[in-house]
């Protein structure tokens, strides 16, 4: 969702508060972030945060 907004990696997390290298991790699968995060990642690109977690096709 990030990159559909063409948004990167450093700007997304200087905007939102959350580190860089968390957000690489996240993204890539190596990190868990809690539900606070999530909501913080939900709400940093303005979608429902069941989207986060619903199935790709």
């Amino acid at each position: 969702m990030r990159r559909a907004k063409g948004i990167g990696q450093e700007k997304f997390a200087l905007e939102f508060g959350i580190d860089r290298p968390y957000v690489s991790g996240i993204e890539r699968g190596a990190r868990d972030p809690t539900i606070t995060v999530v909501q913080r990642l939900a709400d940093a690109s303005e979608v429902p945060i069941s989207e986060l977690f619903a199935e790709i096709e």
